[in-house]
């Protein structure tokens, strides 16, 4: 891929079976991400998993009405800057109270917001009127 600024937007029914073409939606991103200077297949495996966690969560935690609901997801990478947004119809949550996992007693949850904020440079949710929307930044300098 070139320097110049891509966008993707996936919109998907809030069911698990699509996370599989989320995750590699972001992996392919980042093994031919030419502008980026950095470990591209690192990029491409962290991409996978923070798309695939973050879309788990959306779906997860959505105010599920059916196979017409659907998280939204964008990709942009503009100049040195990727930014992703995921986008819910869930009741939402105050990212900052999400707790560090507790390594000694791992459980099946709770790790991904953890992984996300590990592997990226900026992580913010915003809760608005018409969806939630989890922000996550990586400079590709």
């Amino acid at each position: 891929m070139q320097s110049a600024d891509i966008q993707v937007d996936v919109i998907i029914p809030t069911q698990t079976k699509y996370l599989d073409l989320i995750g590699s939606i972001g992996e392919r991103i980042g093994r031919e991400l030419d502008l980026y200077s950095g470990d591209r297949d690192a990029l491409a495996y962290q991409l996978n998993l923070v798309l695939t966690e973050a879309t788990t969560n959306a779906i997860k935690h959505s105010n599920y009405k059916g196979p017409k609901d659907c998280v939204r997801i964008t990709i942009h990478i503009q100049e040195d800057e990727l930014n992703i947004k995921v986008f819910d119809h869930g009741q939402g949550f105050d990212i900052e109270a999400v707790p560090i996992p507790d390594f000694d007693n791992p459980k099946e949850n709770g790790m991904g917001i953890y992984f996300i904020k590990t592997l990226m440079d900026s992580v913010t949710y915003t809760r608005m009127e018409e969806a939630n929307v989890l922000e996550i930044k990586k400079s590709l300098r």
